[in-house]
């Protein structure tokens, strides 16, 4: 088959995948100590998507990017450097069209990510830390003749900021109904930067008085860049999968972040179990250092008297870390006690901190 009907064969199916698709559902949380005072919290639950993560948005972005652009064609080995999610998706997309795959991660990748990668007929290579997963994704792609689809670098890029359905644009658009429609503030973790970019950038241009929260876990460099502009910062990385580098990356936007919050990985797990309670099913570890942001904006707004609504991401399922995160003794050895951080949680959602 000729390269240009593959191309036009591969965007069609990429396309009827996406019109397959019904967009997430958004969820209003139950935190009536914060409701009764004006104050509303939101998730727009991502882990619907086919491969589960906020991910499935990014990697149909990269792919149609990479078709578009001329870097992909029929028969080439798709290359990613991943902390998971994005590697799942990505493999997704690959079987979609016929293409071998795979995923560069660090060895302390959830055991269900990787099964996952796999029963999308992906392939795992591992490497020591998440420091390493740049060069030896290149490198393997470079070897194979295939492509490094560099998630660091195109993520801001590969989604059309201005709409087109982006996350933005759907997270706004599903508020249109609520008490406070316009948020007050929307809470984003970063990982490649490419969500925050384009939530950002939308914001400006549709000219909304939402302020950006970027939710930053222990170990990332992010939080440090934004206040210092050094781009050579380097750091250990971050345990919180999906979330915080040890490198600033490329599709981190410093100058469309209004807010940095650094979040301790005891706050991020306590407010992953205590979201998983409140909501009867488990959610993955982002999503709780999302709500530790969410939780101390509200009572930061409750301090000063005003009202409004703080709107964030349900990123993926906590199904992916039974053996981790949702793990009890991994928990204890990885991260310690986090009681302390879960009785002030309870305070704060019940408005009382």
């Amino acid at each position: 088959m000729p390269q240009t009907a593959w191309l036009h064969r591969a965007i069609a199916l990429i396309e009827a995948d996406y019109q397959r698709s019904a967009d997430t559902h958004l969820i209003a949380l139950p935190a009536p100590g914060l409701a009764t005072r004006g104050i509303d919290l939101y998730l727009k639950d991502e882990s619907t998507h086919p491969t589960g993560s906020l991910k499935h948005r990014l990697a149909r972005s990269l792919f149609l990017y990479a078709l578009a652009n001329g870097r992909l064609a029929e028969g080439m080995t798709v290359v990613e450097a991943s902390s998971g999610s994005t590697a799942v998706s990505e493999a997704y997309f690959a079987r979609l069209l016929g293409l071998p795959f795979t995923a560069v991660m660090a060895r302390s990748t959830s055991a269900e990510k990787k099964a996952q990668i796999e029963f999308y007929g992906g392939r795992c290579q591992l490497v020591d830390s998440a420091a390493e997963v740049y060069e030896a994704a290149r490198l393997l792609a470079e070897e194979q003749g295939g492509i490094y689809m560099d998630q660091f670098t195109h993520a801001e890029r590969a989604t059309d900021w201005r709409g087109n359905n982006n996350i933005a644009e759907s997270m706004i658009e599903q508020m249109r109904l609520e008490r406070h429609p316009v948020p007050r503030w929307i809470v984003v973790g970063a990982g490649t930067g490419g969500t925050s970019a384009t939530i950002g950038r939308y914001l400006r241009y549709r000219r909304l008085d939402s302020r950006l929260c970027v939710a930053d876990p222990e170990g990332s460099v992010f939080a440090e860049y934004h206040r210092s502009g050094d781009a050579a910062l380097r750091g250990r990385g971050s345990i919180i999968e999906g979330i915080g580098r040890p490198r600033v990356e490329p599709s981190f936007v410093r100058s469309v972040v209004d807010r940095m919050m650094e979040v301790r990985d005891a706050a991020s797990v306590a407010a992953m179990n205590w979201l998983s309670e409140q909501l009867g099913r488990k959610v993955g570890p982002s999503t709780g250092t999302n709500l530790v942001a969410m939780l101390a904006l509200a009572q930061e707004m409750r301090a000063a008297g005003e009202t409004g609504s703080i709107l964030s991401l349900l990123c993926d399922s906590g199904e992916r870390y039974l053996g981790s995160f949702h793990a009890p003794d991994w928990v204890a050895s990885a991260v310690g006690d986090c009681s302390a951080e879960r009785a002030a949680l309870a305070r704060q959602w019940q408005g009382e901190d």
